[in-house]
């Protein structure tokens, strides 16, 4: 190393150790200025008050005030008060610092968050310098509160909020506000054999015996009290008489959250539980008896459904006569929210779909009004609300059926169903015409010899032209894939664009997007063929669909779908011209011939004194052709000059063991059988 570098390093090294003990020494008179300073003392005890720590806090007291109250009083009296009004974030601003021989009087304002909202007072603080030459304070109650006298105890009085309803259109309950029957022991009237009943209590309730044995040894529990074990809804008759033939079991009515309908609608109403710690570390306005929207609209409307709970803190004196008010906030009830739902059209579908995997959706397609969005199977929304065991969770969260998911809100590969839009985007970009034919034979198809074993086949033969109208009657496969292919994936993939693919639908419950393509464009013949039969990489929503189908009937305009209800809503559109009106109007024709004719697809929908436009679908879910795979059954449907408006699209999986599309109909047809 050169003799210039090696004075740079030394230069380098002092410079840094020169560093290093000025700051040594600067946090040393920050220290020693703190320890000295009754300002920064004060601002030290206010901080230990926000962290609990008031073990600490005691210890920064002076002499005479620590003859005056013990540590374990000092302790008590300080986490009562601040624990008993939520307190959180107290603040301080000091006005001024008067002298007074060896004390020092600090005015100051405080501000803190407690239940009721936002506290503020003025208040006066002396600290004392006592014979080790540091400041420590001097303490009494009027330092909490300055009205808080030794023997005054600070109350706190709540009026609980009724959290909102979720009603469906005609004012009939989702959620409500009900009661359940709270399952608890009176330890002192257990029977001689104590082990076996607390075991057999254990089974009966689908929980451990350590579980109650924990409740019943908590340290506040007397052989007279009631220790509530678990929550069940009222419904639960027989399980309730098999516990009551056990010494030591009392059974309670609470209030708690119910759904009238339950299952039918669990996915969309979701829960309500009790807050977590984490609930209320990231929420204001809550407490730990609180509970909180978990999921579904009980969590999308939280904020309009929880209302504010009445809360009055105030000082009362040694015989509990009130003294002064701290903080009054008056309780303000949650919203009702009003849902475009049909209550008995959800619990209907529901009723008839339960046994599968599948959906419903049920739109008014004029005002784009959500009916019923139904999904199977589902799982019991009134247990969730109450408590599940660990047991419990487990078999709901590890039910291959997935009871929990809300299949309308996800995207699937639409098969058949997606004929209509092809033939839409192709009339619709003069692409396609109703006088287009294509020749071919047979139930199998390819390009040519490049394809390899890639075939495209369909169902069934039929005489008369190969045109749209027949194709969409007798939905062929080969039809669509040719006219696909006649249209362009630059004119498709413009049309899909314009109908929102790829995007996000502006919709109350978020939508997952659907996709024409893996990537951003339709890459081979091959795909695009089967693009035009809803297969290859086609995922749509079902709601997403139900807007889409909208256009048939609105000449060439898609519904913008909704879920709250509005009173003289003003129509709104999802997406203006998606097709031409000459195109949609050729499209519900053949539509209502698939329904109409007696070769027609969904000939079996045929309801007397209704005109149905509809198209069934079969979706192969398979990794190759070549392979076996499962498949997904689609019926979609609308009434056309009928009373009230329906557009359903329904869904059933593992189509090729229970029918499919075929499956679905008769579900769907009694909607319209009084």
């Amino acid at each position: 190393m050169s003799k210039g570098k090696k004075i740079s390093l030394k230069i380098v090294l002092v410079v840094i150790a020169l560093v290093i003990v000025v700051a040594i020494i600067a946090g040393y008179l920050y220290l020693t200025k703190s320890k000295d300073n009754p300002e920064e003392i004060f601002k030290q005890y206010i901080s230990k008050i926000n962290e609990e720590k008031y073990e600490e806090m005691y210890e920064m007291l002076d002499e005479e005030s620590k003859q005056q109250i013990s540590k374990e009083d000092f302790i008590s009296r300080n986490k009562n008060i601040y624990n008993g009004i939520d307190m959180s974030n107290m603040t301080i601003d000091i006005n001024q610092i008067e002298k007074s021989g060896k004390k020092r009087i600090i005015t100051y304002k405080t501000k803190m968050n407690a239940a009721g909202g936002e506290i503020s007072f003025d208040n006066t603080v002396t600290l004392n310098k006592e014979s080790d030459d540091k400041y420590k304070i001097s303490w009494n109650s009027h330092l909490i509160f300055p009205e808080l006298d030794e023997t005054d105890k600070v109350k706190v009085s709540t009026a609980k909020a009724n959290r909102g309803k979720i009603l469906d259109r005609n004012g009939k309950e989702l959620a409500v506000n009900g009661k359940a029957s709270s399952i608890g022991i009176v330890r002192g009237k257990l029977g001689e054999n104590k082990e076996a009943d607390i075991q057999k209590i254990a089974e009966l309730l689908n929980i451990t015996s350590d579980v109650i044995n924990n409740k019943l040894q908590a340290s506040w529990v007397k052989d007279d009290n009631f220790v509530p074990i678990k929550t069940v809804s009222l419904n639960e008759t027989e399980l309730k008489e098999k516990l009551l033939q056990i010494q030591g079991i009392k059974i309670t009515t609470v209030e708690a959250r119910t759904y009238p309908i339950g299952e039918a609608a669990a996915q969309l109403t979701g829960y309500v539980q009790t807050v977590t710690k984490e609930d209320l570390e990231k929420n204001k306005g809550y407490t730990s008896s609180s509970v909180i929207g978990k999921n579904g609209l009980e969590k999308l409307y939280e904020s309009r459904l929880k209302g504010e709970n009445g809360v009055e803190i105030y000082i009362a004196d040694k015989d509990g006569k009130r003294k002064s008010t701290i903080i009054k906030q008056e309780k303000t009830d949650g919203e009702n929210i009003k849902l475009t739902i049909d209550l008995n059209l959800q619990n209907n579908l529901y009723n008839e779909l339960k046994n599968n995997e599948g959906l419903f959706v049920v739109m008014n397609p004029e005002t784009g009004e959500v009916l019923a969005a139904v999904s199977t199977p589902s799982y019991d929304v009134n247990k969730m609300t109450l408590g599940v065991t660990t047991v419990e969770w487990q078999e709901i969260s590890n039910n291959s059926q997935s009871p929990m998911l809300a299949r309308y809100l996800q995207s699937y590969c639409p098969g058949s169903t997606f004929k209509p839009i092809i033939g839409a985007i192709g009339l619709s970009s003069n692409s396609l015409s109703t006088e287009d034919t294509f020749n071919y034979t047979g139930l199998s198809w390819k390009k040519d010899s490049s394809w390899g074993n890639f075939d495209i086949t369909t169902l069934t033969a039929y005489n008369g032209p190969k045109n749209l109208k027949n194709a969409l009657i007798h939905s062929d496969n080969i039809y669509f894939a040719q006219a696909a292919m006649k249209i362009g994936a630059k004119n498709l993939t413009s049309g899909f664009d314009k109908i929102k693919f790829n995007e996000s639908i502006d919709f109350d419950l978020g939508l997952s997007k659907s996709q024409y393509s893996n990537g951003d464009k339709i890459k081979t013949d091959k795909q695009l063929a089967d693009t035009g039969y809803g297969q290859g990489e086609v995922l749509v929503n079902p709601i997403h669909m139900a807007s889409i189908y909208s256009a048939f009937c609105n000449e060439g305009n898609m519904i913008k779908p909704y879920l709250e209800y509005k009173e003289n809503k003003e129509v709104e559109y999802l997406v203006e011209n998606a097709f031409t009106k000459e195109a949609c109007d050729e499209i519900q024709k053949d539509l209502i011939q698939v329904v109409e004719n007696p070769e027609g697809t969904a000939k079996d929908m045929r309801v007397n004194g209704v005109t149905i436009a509809g198209k069934t679908g079969t979706a192969e879910l398979k990794v190759s052709k070549d392979t076996e795979g499962d498949t997904i059954g689609w019926f979609n449907c609308y009434t056309v000059n009928y009373d009230t408006p329906y557009l359903v699209i329904g869904m059933v999986e593992k189509a090729n063991t229970n029918g499919g599309s075929h499956y679905l109909i008769p579900m769907i047809k009694r909607m319209f059988i009084k």
